[in-house]
């Protein structure tokens, strides 16, 4: 192991701040782009309440990525939390987070275009692309679980043993999770994947700060 002052042949590092405030940017980026396609509509006088109103479907893909973002914020401040210092490994597994992160602005645009202009196949289409950015999502925060996992040097002293390996489990599920959302939307239907897209932020949000934790807690409660 690699001393704390060292960057030694790892590349390990005792300041983690450079790589979480790049990743705040990144989130912050993203934020801002998914509010873009809030635009004003072109109407007629009078006609302003009514074309605001056929725009819900705008309205519905903002909220749901715009959750979804927070979510992935508030799990990544909770990671990086625990970790004491990164090296060249967690940095590219960070990277793979926020590439995924990055493409939700393209799929919501593409859901909410999709479901306002109504037409059955390209509502599929646009909701199995937003599942796909989500099972990849899921998978780079995998990766990222799974690395640390195995790469306790980097933790915390304070952090458990078997928190990381517990938070593969939360990655899993999304995994899981986002691909049924997509075959639901391509095979039964598209209003049910979006409640599924929507609902799913609101249990990772529930567990921010950790499938570990949240399992503690709730034994506790008991």
């Amino acid at each position: 192991m690699t001393a704390e002052g060292d960057t030694g042949d790892a590349g390990i590092l005792p300041d983690t701040g450079r790589a979480i405030g790049f990743s705040d940017a990144v989130f912050a980026i993203v934020i801002t782009l998914l509010v873009l396609d809030l635009r004003v509509p072109e109407t007629a006088p009078g006609g302003m309440l009514r074309a605001l109103l056929d725009q819900w479907p705008v309205y519905l893909a903002y909220v749901t990525s715009y959750l979804y973002v927070a979510v992935n914020w508030l799990n990544h401040k909770g990671t990086f939390h625990r970790v004491r210092c990164a090296d060249r490994g967690l940095h590219w597994a960070n990277l793979g987070v926020l590439f995924s992160v990055a493409l939700l602005p393209f799929v919501t645009a593409l859901v909410s275009r999709a479901v306002e202009e109504g037409d059955v196949f390209d509502e599929r289409v646009a909701v199995s692309a937003y599942a796909l950015v989500g099972v990849i999502l899921s998978i780079t925060w995998l990766w990222l679980y799974h690395y640390l996992s195995r790469h306790r040097e980097l933790l915390e002293p304070h952090v458990p043993a078997r928190f990381f390996e517990a938070e593969r489990v939360r990655a899993l599920l999304g995994v899981l999770a986002y691909a049924i959302a997509g075959l639901v939307g391509v095979l039964l239907s598209v209003p049910a994947a979006l409640v599924v897209l929507l609902l799913l932020p609101l249990f990772y949000g529930l567990s921010s700060n950790g499938f570990y934790d949240l399992r503690r807690r709730l034994r506790h409660r008991r």
